[in-house]
């Protein structure tokens, strides 16, 4: 073997452990800049040495040639679609007629699994080598998609663990190529970013990325692969090419199972893959995989459920297109289409014009939606929205419903452009668009109503003072009435003149008071999160108390302090500046500071802080506080909160149905905390929740 080949070789087992690493194990073992600089070195080789390059080596996913187009595959197998129920008596029915065809009552055990928003592919390896992919197409015959499949950088071009004759010579793996969240966002904002038109969802994004001809492109677009079944396994057993089905000889007869031994081979497998024990579970899996459906890093739109007994399977069959012994039960409808009737705008506690579309009320994701937020005008530019258009409106879960695209063919005669207004909708004041940024903003302040009631309403909200009585409809009507303000008006109010508005007796007036009155007892840290400064959020709030110790000092600190303070950027700084530089806003402050009583903070070194440079991770759901409730009381006792585990961390607090990273503390060794034992940590060093 020559210098150079053993160099090329030693470079592709690297690359090809490192991609095993980090794809199927999620576990790399170095960064990205040492597997670049390796993939470079390896491609430099094989420039030099272009005999040596070998169709499975790692260099192979990073595009090759242009096609001029893609040739048609005939599957050895049909690739067939799934037949789908939309509620749990409709999954109840199917598990019903497998039964009868079974002729049996006994429990099913199910596979079960995240239905992915992609494209089902074949991927073909011979001597375990990947030699082909192809698209479903109409199940028969697809499109020959190899170049581009290469380039994904989660398939392996190489089978792991093959044993020469140990090992059937034609493995077909069937699967899901996705485009995930991130990758999909970040496609789409470089879109943007480029005057390009985006696509509308990821589903398109992984369809349009697969089939295009210039495979570097496909490259570019950091798609993934997730394998769902098998294909047709067997050997060449005649010169004609015919083959013989070894699938029994070497694969469980477990579909879970045969999942897992497709892992072992070095092919992802979905990691929220479950083996049901029985068909009462499947219910469970389908709303814990709704529950967790906007936290995925990739789209679904429902769950599979597949009998996991291969020779059940196989007794079951198939009708003209899709198996009898495979269902999909899916979600409610993400994305429907529904009619824009108007545009109006509104403005919030900080100034801002946001337009806001009136919508045709359409049932979509589990609610009927009737508004969706446009952001600003640069959205409905690129949008290219009018009023009356026909648009896809999108709600996935608990998201705000945003509006994804307009259908520019039902575009009525009726059509309107929409037109910004030139002064403030509520108080008729100058409006503004600041340097940098893409939203129009009132001028007027604390003296514009709608920034008003929002700022009362931020003031008076749980995470600031958290005002017990005090809902936004009463806030509403306190302004309206011209009882109040400002937020320091809340605390001049009478038990009397409360009692004496409409819908308002003696008792709510009384637990009002008593409200604003618990409420004058409150931290430095909140009574600044309190004030509605632009981007000063609970965190940064709880930083600046930490740092400056008083309002004085707050109030009074140049650009440079200020930037000195952790988690406040230049822009942050600006922000406090020109909040406090205001006349009517020091007015409200000085009225708020004369009645409100907040302990005096002892001025602490970090060094002297008790959890200084511990690090923390939070992880599952908090019931007696919200994750960033407990990460401000971390940081106000000098603690460091990391969104992931490492073998630097010193805690790791979880929480109910703590998932990966409770999985990789307990791996590590790290200490895990529960809830109550984050509570008393707290409460041992003067924190309350």
């Amino acid at each position: 073997m020559s210098n150079a080949e053993d160099k090329i070789s030693q470079l592709q087992q690297q690359l090809n452990q490192y991609n095993h690493e980090y794809y199927l194990l999620d576990q790399p073992s170095v960064p990205d800049a040492e597997y670049d600089r390796l993939m470079n070195a390896l491609i430099a080789l094989e420039t030099e040495n272009p005999e040596l390059k070998t169709i499975d080596s790692p260099s192979q996913k990073v595009g090759g040639q242009a096609l001029k187009s893609f040739t048609q595959v005939t599957h050895q197998q049909p690739m067939l679609s799934l037949d789908n129920v939309f509620s749990l008596d409709d999954f109840h029915a199917f598990v019903k007629r497998v039964k009868d065809r079974l002729n049996s009552d006994q429990s099913l055990a199910f596979c079960a699994e995240p239905k992915l928003d992609g494209l089902a592919v074949s991927l073909r390896y011979e001597q375990g080598i990947l030699v082909q992919a192809a698209t479903r197409g109409d199940g028969r015959v697809g499109e020959n998609i190899t170049t581009n499949i290469r380039t994904i950088k989660s398939i392996p071009l190489k089978l792991r663990g093959i044993a020469g004759k140990d090992f059937p010579s034609i493995v077909e793996v069937r699967g899901e190529v996705f485009m995930p969240k991130a990758s999909f966002n970040a496609l789409n904002e470089l879109a943007n970013k480029r005057g390009d038109k985006g696509f509308a969802n990821p589903r398109n994004a992984a369809a349009g990325s697969l089939r295009q001809l210039d495979s570097k492109i496909t490259a570019k677009r950091n798609l993934a692969f997730y394998a769902y079944s098998l294909g047709f396994v067997g050997d060449f057993t005649a010169a004609n090419g015919e083959s013989k089905d070894l699938t029994h000889e070497f694969f469980a007869d477990s579909h879970h199972q045969r999942l897992c031994q497709l892992k072992t081979l070095g092919l992802p497998m979905c990691p929220e893959v479950r083996l049901l024990a029985n068909e009462q579970a499947a219910d469970g899996f389908y709303q814990d995989i709704l529950a967790k459906r906007s936290a995925l890093s990739y789209e679904i739109d429902g769950t599979v459920f597949k009998v996991d007994d291969i020779s059940l399977q196989q007794r079951l069959g198939f009708v003209a297109r899709a198996p009898r012994w495979a269902i999909a039960y899916k979600f409610p409808a993400e994305e429907e289409l529904t009619c824009v009737e108007d545009v109006e705008f509104q403005v919030g506690r900080t100034g801002a014009i946001t337009p806001v579309a009136r919508l045709k009320p359409i049932f979509v994701g589990g609610v009927t939606v009737s508004n969706a937020t446009l952001h600003n005008q640069d959205e409905i530019t690129r949008l290219g929205l009018k009023i009356n258009d026909t648009v896809v409106i999108r709600r996935a879960g608990d998201v705000i419903p945003q509006i994804v695209s307009v259908v520019v063919d039902k575009r009525p005669d009726n059509a309107l452009d929409i037109v910004f207004p030139t002064t403030c909708p509520v108080c008729d004041s100058a409006v503004a668009k600041p340097d940098g940024e893409a939203v129009l903003r009132c001028t007027a302040g604390l003296f514009c109503a709608a920034q008003r009631k929002e700022a009362i309403k931020h003031f008076a909200s749980r995470k600031a003072h958290d005002v017990d009585g005090l809902g936004d409809k009463l806030v509403e009507q306190l302004v309206d009435e011209n009882l109040i303000n400002t937020p320091a008006d809340l605390f001049k109010l009478t038990e009397i003149q409360v009692s004496m508005m409409a819908r308002m007796g003696k008792k709510s007036a009384t637990n009002l008071i008593a409200g604003l009155e618990k409420a004058k007892s409150t931290s430095l840290a909140k009574f600044i999160y309190g004030l509605g400064i632009r981007e000063v959020g609970e965190a940064t709030a709880a930083n600046l108390a930490n740092h400056f110790y008083t309002l004085t000092a707050i109030e009074s600190a140049s650009l440079e302090a200020l930037q000195d303070v952790s988690d406040v950027g230049e822009i942050v700084a600006r922000n406090i500046i020109n909040f406090f530089k205001e006349e009517h806003n020091l007015a409200v402050v000085a009225g708020l500071s004369a009645v409100m009583n907040w302990p005096t903070i002892e001025m602490k070194s970090a060094e002297q802080l008790p959890l200084n440079e511990q690090i923390f991770v939070l992880t599952g759901t908090l019931t007696q506080m919200g994750r960033a409730e407990a990460k401000t009381a971390l940081q106000s006792l000098g603690a460091k909160v990391s969104g992931s585990v490492s073998k630097k961390t010193h805690f790791v607090v979880a929480g109910d149905k703590a998932g990966s990273k409770l999985t990789k503390a307990q791996d590590l060794g790290i200490s895990i905390l529960t809830e109550d034992a984050l509570v008393a940590l707290l409460s041992e060093h003067g924190v309350t929740i």
